[in-house]
């Protein structure tokens, strides 16, 4: 009988090596003044933009948001990308008069374009609206990305208007 190329026990090490290589790296970062562990791919096996880069480029911004509005969703994004503006407020009035609108629009309960967070972050920001601070939507926005991240961007990547998009840019890289 022929011997085998491969044991059991060797097939498990060789799997165990392939899956570490594709494992992501676990790094620290600070955000928001928060230290805070995060997944970063290894370069080699990214195949698609990750949700930052998406929101960071204006032609895959633009795509995605017209993605969220065929889904009746593109309230997401527009908080997100409100609140990123919202961060950027010097003024304590200014600050609460976008805090009040951000609240009306996106926060209340039947607000016009109400976005998915549970009672808790809700009240929350209710209470910070008497003294609103930069922050004080942080929470909100970030289980508003972790949404985007987990659930319409894998939909998105995997759409048409995404696949047309990424096929112009390569194109234009052979022009």
């Amino acid at each position: 009988m022929p011997k085998l190329l491969f044991s059991k026990i060797r097939f498990t090490e060789i799997k165990d090596l392939i899956q570490s290589v594709k494992r992501p790296r676990r790094v620290d970062i600070v955000l928001n003044g928060r230290r805070q562990k995060k997944d970063i791919q290894p370069r080699t096996t990214k195949l698609h933009p990750t949700m930052e880069a998406l929101l960071h480029d204006k032609k895959y911004l633009a795509a995605f948001r017209s993605f969220l509005q065929s889904e009746f969703s593109e309230e997401n994004i527009d908080f997100w990308l409100a609140c990123e503006d919202f961060r950027w407020t010097t003024s304590q009035d200014d600050l609460r008069w976008k805090a009040e609108g951000l609240y009306q629009e996106f926060i209340q309960p039947s607000a016009c374009r109400e976005i998915n967070v549970d009672h808790h972050i809700r009240e929350r920001i209710r209470k910070s609206l008497e003294k609103p601070s930069r922050s004080c939507f942080d929470e909100a926005q970030k289980h508003v990305y972790l949404l985007m991240e987990r659930d319409s961007c894998p939909r998105f990547l995997h759409s048409d208007a995404y696949l047309s998009l990424k096929h112009k840019s390569r194109s234009l890289w052979y022009i």
